[in-house]
């Protein structure tokens, strides 16, 4: 390690092959804690390149404990984080309301790192009990039409530097990988960004893969469709700006978004939304999401059809009616 870190101290960067290999070592354990640390580091001064983000994910993906969900054609929503906004868990909420429209979502996640409470937080204030059980997880997929994938549990890498990365407090290259390394290999992903060179960089690697994708990033800095301004949309086929008034009927307050200052206060909040106790602003941001989500699968007509039934969805209760199957 002090080779390579001396290498990179001279402002050089890593091949694809030598990244991987570094997250392959820091898997073994071959490296110490500091060690790890200052690596990490490095990439708090300067941008990942495509090829280094290309070998972190690749190092993941060949170490993943699979998942086979039985062909099941399943979607994740999912933010880097990192964007320093302390949002409620707007994209975990997403996932449940798609899951209340009958659509499979195998949601990938971990504790906050740089937030107060990750999807991972929120999911175990719940009662969700994690697990890499592939029986255990197609039950909950045929049952409630979601499973929770928590990401230590399928990449050991990630459990290496848990601690580390929560130690840190800040965002790190870590954030950017989890959306491209859930183990179910999702064929719908909607994927938040916190800045728009993570959204060029993620495009060009989704354009490379067999999925459906949208690339979301709130011009004002947030890793998902916040409603308190313009939204960047990146697909498969182009990219666009959409109002807050299009995608959610109207703009929102920063601070009507907050994500409380613990996870016990996060999970409240999960909960109040749905059970239909949110507030406007909180119910809109969340339908927006899930409505862009809805829109990333290619069944539905337009925007406006996925709003509808993203609505009916928690309106009805069936996006609760999800969440209690899996957390029962």
């Amino acid at each position: 390690m002090k080779q390579i870190l001396s290498y990179l101290f001279e402002h050089k960067t890593l091949s694809a092959e030598q990244a991987k290999e570094v997250l392959l070592n820091i898997s073994r354990g071959i490296y110490n804690e500091s060690e790890i640390a200052s690596f990490i580091t490095v990439y708090l001064m300067r941008s990942i390149t495509i090829a280094e983000l290309q070998g972190f994910r690749d190092a993941l993906l060949e170490l993943c404990v699979p998942v086979n969900l039985h062909g099941q054609e399943v979607m994740d929503i999912v933010g880097t984080g990192g964007d320093g906004k302390n949002t409620f868990n707007i994209s975990t909420l997403s996932c449940f309301i798609v899951a209340g429209t009958g659509n499979k979502v195998a949601k990938h996640g971990n504790y906050g790192a740089s937030s107060i409470s990750g999807s991972s937080n929120v999911m175990e204030q719940l009662g969700y009990k994690f697990k890499n059980d592939t029986d255990a997880l197609n039950r909950e997929m045929d049952e409630a039409n979601i499973c929770f994938l928590h990401a230590p549990l399928f990449h050991p890498a990630l459990k290496v530097v848990g601690p580390i990365r929560k130690n840190l407090g800040v965002r790190t290259f870590f954030n950017m990988l989890g959306p491209m390394v859930n183990p179910a290999s999702p064929k719908h992903q909607l994927v938040g960004v916190y800045n728009l060179e993570m959204a060029r960089i993620y495009n060009y690697l989704l354009q490379q893969t067999s999925s459906n994708f949208t690339i979301i990033h709130g011009l004002d800095g947030y890793d998902e469709i916040s409603l308190t301004g313009d939204t960047k949309v990146i697909t498969n086929t182009g990219e666009k700006i959409m109002s807050a008034e299009s995608l959610g009927k109207r703009t929102v307050s920063a601070v009507d978004i907050y994500g409380g200052d613990t996870p016990e206060e996060a999970a409240k909040i999960f909960l109040n939304v749905l059970k239909g106790d949110g507030t406007w602003s909180q119910n809109s941001v969340v339908l927006a999401n899930s409505a862009m989500a809805l829109q990333c699968t290619g069944k539905y007509a337009d925007y406006e059809t996925c709003y509808q039934l993203a609505v009916e969805s928690l309106e009805s209760g069936k996006a609760l009616e999800t969440l209690r199957k899996v957390c029962a």
